[in-house]
């Protein structure tokens, strides 16, 4: 049961982060271990390094998935000017 109300509420948070989307790309930028840099990301960015360490200076929220190409679990929702380390973080969603 607590799987079940924890999937709901992940689910949830990304919906209500999501609904006000544009069709543009953020502005600002991903900064990820390594000195990967990129530059307003849109959609499904899978960064190069792993641990997934992340500091996203963008305006928009950050979705990070534990599957490849933004699949699986939402495991972490990083807010403008926020930061995180996802040991297991394979792709982050922006949009």
């Amino acid at each position: 049961m607590r799987r079940s109300v924890h999937a709901l509420a992940t689910l949830t948070t990304a919906a209500l982060i999501l609904a006000p989307a544009t069709a543009e790309a953020a502005h600002g930028e991903f900064i990820f271990a390594g000195g990967q840099v990129v530059e307003n990301p849109s959609g499904c960015i899978e960064p190069r390094i792993r641990p997934l360490i992340l500091h996203n200076n963008t305006n928009e929220y950050a979705l990070v998935y534990n599957g490849h190409n933004c699949t699986g679990q939402v495991i972490a929702v990083v807010p403008p000017g926020g930061r995180t380390t996802q040991v297991l973080g394979s792709s982050v969603f922006v949009a």
